[in-house]
């Protein structure tokens, strides 16, 4: 199996989890649950698809994408009663699915000869606008757009991509490293609390 695919599948079935997770954190029937893992799961290589004119998308041509999400959240649904803390579990499955998409944009926009800034573009986009998405469809005010650190974490590891590729590192290490450095910075990140900078004071009241 081409290391490509096995992201693909890591990445779609983490991302699904977390988003059934979110779903039942917000308490939804299970049609809603696995409507909001199908989002999260495929929504950032939807956008990615359509902004590189891949259209149809991907996942319309193979039907293994659809069935990852069901099966997967169907595993979560089946260990809903065992998870004690559904944010946690949310956290760390979205960390997961960060890491393997943004490497799987990365990899898009390579093959499509773009600049290491789209290609970095192209990989932050593919993990976090599911997040969005489901976010919104949750009237939750998606965590791209809060303080907490999320895709800076993606870009930081792709950023590290390309550095280990210029500096002649062999593909595989140069994946790992950019999965790791994504979920572990955003773990960490979430672990001790890091932050963008505040523009804004407490006192401060929008208009």
């Amino acid at each position: 199996m081409e290391s490509l695919t096995v992201i693909d599948i890591v990445g779609t079935a983490a991302f699904s989890i977390a988003g059934a997770f979110a779903a039942m954190k917000k308490r939804l029937d299970i049609f809603g649950v696995f409507i909001i893992a199908f989002v999260t799961a495929l929504g950032g290589g939807t956008l990615r698809d359509v902004l590189i004119g891949e259209l149809p998308v991907r996942w319309m041509f193979n039907l293994n994408s659809g069935l990852i999400v069901l099966i997967s959240t169907i595993v979560a649904l089946l260990f809903k009663k065992k998870i004690k803390n559904y944010h946690k579990t949310l956290q760390l499955f979205d960390s997961i699915g960060l890491g393997f998409f943004t490497l799987l944009g990365i990899q898009a926009g390579i093959n499509l000869d773009l600049h290491p800034v789209m290609c970095v573009t192209l990989g932050t986009i593919t993990a976090c606008f599911g997040g969005v998405i489901r976010d919104i469809s949750l009237n939750t005010i998606p965590l791209i757009f809060e303080k907490e650190i999320y895709a800076t974490a993606c870009i930081i590891g792709g950023t590290l991509y390309f550095v280990l590729l210029k500096l002649g590192a062999s593909l595989l290490p140069i994946e790992i490293a950019c999965l790791l450095s994504v979920m572990i910075f955003r773990l960490l990140a979430v672990r001790f609390d890091w932050q963008l900078p505040k523009i804004w004071k407490p006192e401060e009241t929008s208009v």
